[in-house]
C-alpha cells in the first residue's frame, strides 16, 4: 500500500469496523475500503468488533513516493488565472462535486476492481506539481490520456452517475459513485453520454474525450476519491492500460 492508493479490508461477516476511531461501512460478505492521501505519512488503525465478540486492532502505514514536476504550457490562460467575474461559478462547481463526494451509498461495485476508462498516451501522472503556463498549481490529482476528440470513454466499473455537467476548469465533467465513498471523474469531455441518476455498467459508453475546459489539447483526465481523499486510479485497475491509439 502506497500514497494515494485505495485499501480493502476483510473480517467476518456482521462485523464492525473503523478507521481511527471513524466507522466504516462493510458489506454483508465482511469487506470494507479506505484511501490513504498522497501525501499521508502517519499510520492510520484499523479496528475490527468480530460478531462473536473480540476484536483486532492493526497499524497501516503508507510506503512513501516520489512525485514529478511537470510543466504545462499552451493552457488557455483565463483557465489559469481566472478572471474575477467566474470566481462565484468556479466556487459553486467546486462545492457541487464535493457535496457529491460526501456520499457514503451502501454499493460495493469497487470490489472487483476498475478498467482503463480510454485508450491514449499517458501524458499526466497522479501527484506531479503542476507548472501551469509558469504558474504554480496545486498537484495534479488524476491520470491524464490524451487521444483524439470523439475517442469513446468507457465506465472503468459499475456504479451511480452523481454529477454530469459543463463546467469552467474541469469542462464536460461526470462523477460515478461506485459506492462506500469510492468515487471517479471524468474530465474534459467532448460530449457526456449519461445523466444524474443513471445506472452504469461496467464497459458501458459514458462520454467522449474532448478539450474542454483547462485543457491544451483533447484528453481524458481521470480521477478517483474515497470521499474527499485523492487517490490514484492507475493503482486499482485491474487490467492493462489499452494500447495508444
Amino acid at each position: 500500500m502506497s500514497q494515494g492508493s485505495l485499501a480493502m479490508g476483510s473480517a467476518p461477516p456482521g462485523s464492525v469496523a473503523a478507521l481511527d476511531g471513524r466507522p466504516l461501512r462493510v458489506t454483508a460478505d465482511g469487506r470494507f475500503v479506505f484511501g490513504f492521501s498522497p501525501d499521508q505519512t502517519k499510520p492510520v488503525q484499523v479496528t475490527v468488533r468480530y460478531p462473536e465478540g473480540g476484536g483486532d486492532s492493526r497499524s497501516f502505514t503508507p510506503s512513501a513516493r516520489t512525485y514529478d514536476i511537470q510543466h504545462v504550457n499552451g493552457l488557455p490562460q483565463h483557465t489559469v488565472t481566472p478572471p474575477p467575474e467566474v470566481a462565484e461559478r468556479i466556487a459553486r462547481e467546486a462545492e457541487t462535486i464535493y457535496l457529491a463526494r460526501l456520499t457514503d451509498s451502501g454499493g460495493s461495485d469497487f470490489l472487483s476492481g476498475f478498467d482503463w476508462p480510454a485508450p491514449g498516451i499517458e501524458s499526466g501522472i497522479f501527484g506531479s506539481q503542476r507548472i501551469d503556463n509558469g504558474t504554480p498549481m496545486s498537484p495534479h490529482y488524476g491520470v491524464d490520456m490524451a487521444a483524439p476528440t470523439g475517442t469513446l470513454i468507457h465506465a472503468p466499473a459499475d456504479g451511480v452517475v452523481s454529477v454530469c455537467d459543463d463546467y469552467y476548469l474541469n469542462g464536460g465533467f461526470t462523477l460515478i459513485d461506485h459506492g462506500q465513498g469510492v468515487s471517479t471523474s471524468y474530465l474534459h469531455q467532448s460530449k457526456r453520454l449519461v445523466k444524474v441518476g443513471e445506472a452504469v455498467k461496467r464497459g458501458q459508453r459514458i462520454g467522449l474525450i474532448g478539450a474542454t475546459g483547462r485543457a491544451t489539447g483533447p484528453h481524458l483526465h481521470w480521477a478517483m476519491n474515497w470521499f474527499q481523499v485523492r487517490l490514484d486510479p492507475s493503482l486499482s485497475t485491474r487490467k492493462p492500460k489499452p494500447d495508444p491509439l
